[in-house]
């Protein structure tokens, strides 16, 4: 919308790049192009303000397709007024002097030409297109057609209106036919899920089984070793027992051998011993035969009184003296008698 600003009595309108200002003054054009500014007097000013950008219709209308079923399509036309003298001669772009607002609704009326001739164009397409078909190839058609049909509309370029482009968004029906739609490709990607979560189980239940038979083949083997471990232990402490045996026998031999030994050397050594006491007895029988009684009777007191313990002190008492005083004093009678008579 043009900028107006009020000065004594003036008007003063600045309007946008995009914007194609046209000024008639009682009847003449007197300012006509995009970006103008200029003054100019309410009463006596005619202002049209067309729109040059590029401008985008969004549109959203159902359909029917060859199988009666009902279809809901969205699309966008992107189009531009590209002769504004001839659209300000067409439809009413006339704004007011006073404040620059549209008098009427010009892009309106272009949206509704815009929309009943592409609608009319989809609907033909689609009218003669199934269900199936309207949705997997639909869109590609439906957007071919009506930038054909507006194309060829000739009010547009009687409007100066220019079609840039066409676009269909989407292609959809109604939500239960839509979700029957989906039921079969649902079944189908559920199917194949399915079929991958076997192929998946039968590969790890494949993988557990190839797992089990090495732990198998290994526990085997395992006790195979052990096996012979066992066996090798065996052997082992059978030639420990065995040498261990030798060894007590090599032993008990030179303990054997070492006490013969022994005996026969204590029985040697007793036997020379003894023939050395007994020579030596011999001789000192021969020796004391060879001697006097008296000599043997002082050698036996001397060994006598050797072999006594030692007498540090004797006490004798009045009894023990008396008795042995008379035993002594009988004894000399006896020794002498003894001796008389031997003098006899």
């Amino acid at each position: 919308m043009a900028d107006i600003t009020r000065r004594a009595g003036w008007r003063h309108l600045r309007s946008a790049p995009t914007a194609h200002i046209r000024h008639h003054k009682r009847g003449r054009l007197v300012h006509d192009g995009p970006g103008l500014s200029f003054w100019y007097r309410s009463l006596s000013a005619a202002l049209s303000e067309v729109p040059v950008n590029d401008r985008e219709l969004t549109m959203a209308f159902h359909a029917r397709t060859a199988d009666f079923q009902d279809v809901s399509v969205q699309s966008t036309v992107t189009y531009r007024i590209s002769e504004p003298e001839a659209a300000a001669t067409r439809i009413d772009f006339s704004i007011d002097p006073d404040t620059g607002a549209w008098r009427g609704a010009p892009l309106e009326q272009i949206s509704t030409l815009l929309t009943e001739t592409a609608q009319q164009h989809a609907l033909d397409v689609l009218a003669r297109t199934p269900l199936a078909a309207a949705l997997v190839d639909g869109v590609a058609a439906v957007r071919d057609r009506i930038a054909a049909g507006l194309a060829d509309e000739p009010r547009l370029p009687a409007t100066g209106i220019e079609v840039v482009a066409v676009r269909v968004v989407a292609i959809r029906p109604e939500p239960e036919v839509e979700r029957a739609l989906r039921t079969p490709a649902r079944e189908q990607i559920q199917q194949e899920a399915d079929r991958a979560t076997y192929e998946r189980r039968a590969v790890a239940v494949e993988r557990e089984r190839t797992i089990a038979e090495n732990e198998l083949a290994s526990k085997i083997e395992l006790a195979r070793q052990e096996e012979r471990l066992v066996d090798q232990r065996g052997t082992n402490a059978r030639r420990e027992a065995e040498e261990s045996a030798a060894a007590d026998a090599v032993r008990a031999e030179a303990e054997a051998t070492r006490k013969v030994r022994l005996a026969r050397a204590e029985a040697e050594a007793a036997r020379e011993v003894g023939e050395a006491r007994a020579q030596a007895q011999a001789a000192w029988l021969r020796v004391h035969g060879e001697v006097e009684a008296a000599t043997l009777h002082a050698l036996a007191a001397t060994r006598a009184a050797e072999n006594l313990p030692r007498i540090n002190s004797v006490t004798l008492s009045p009894d023990v003296l008396t008795g042995l005083l008379s035993k002594l004093g009988g004894g000399t009678s006896s020794g002498t008698d003894d001796a008389d008579g031997g003098r006899a």
